[in-house]
């Protein structure tokens, strides 16, 4: 219950940096119309589907989780097989795949001189991606937890495995945002 009330906080969090997004957005739309230009949507893209696919992958670890299956029984290559430590190293592979394209989509905007300082655009911007991608690494971190209790643990307990559901429940919410920041910022320009 706790994990929700505190996404519900989140959400506001979000909400209010849309909010500021469009009222900017609509105060300046030629601004908008010049920035929106440099901005990478195939690139984006892919990272999008990336982090899209990493909720599957952690909700197939929940999954294990629920039926106690905390490794493999199998081979690595059995995908069926996997336990929610496989599934979540996977998650996490992916969630850092897509900071790391993140950043890497900083570094060509600011090459192309795109700064949070430069103008408007560029504050809300990197503010609304920044921020979320701050939440997509303490979910990263939330992983390495998960997956060092198991490791630690002498044996799987139904405790380690409400904490694979509560940080599913925070991945899932920062994934979704991301679709809405996805959509609002490359797709809608």
């Amino acid at each position: 219950m706790g994990t929700i009330i505190w996404l519900s906080s989140e959400l506001m969090f979000f909400a209010a940096l849309f909010a500021s997004y469009f009222t900017i957005r609509a105060v300046s739309p030629e601004l908008w119309a010049q920035e929106t230009e440099k901005l990478n949507v195939p690139f984006a893209t892919v990272n999008t589907v990336i982090l899209v696919l990493s909720s599957v992958t952690c909700q197939l670890g929940v999954f294990a989780a629920e039926r106690g299956q905390v490794g493999r029984t199998g081979g690595l290559a059995d995908f069926r097989g996997w336990g929610l430590r496989e599934w979540f190293i996977l998650t996490y592979v992916m969630g850092a795949i897509f900071i790391g394209g993140q950043a890497l989509e900083y570094a060509e905007l600011v090459a192309e001189g795109m700064t949070i300082q430069d103008s408007a655009y560029g504050t809300m911007f990197y503010l609304t991606t920044g921020f979320h991608g701050i939440h997509v690494t303490g979910g990263l971190i939330a992983f390495l937890f998960v997956l060092g209790r198991t490791y630690i643990a002498r044996r799987f307990t139904h405790e380690q495995a409400v904490s694979a559901i509560v940080v599913s429940y925070y991945w899932h919410f920062v994934d979704v945002v991301w679709i809405g920041l996805f959509a609002t910022i490359y797709l809608i320009q």
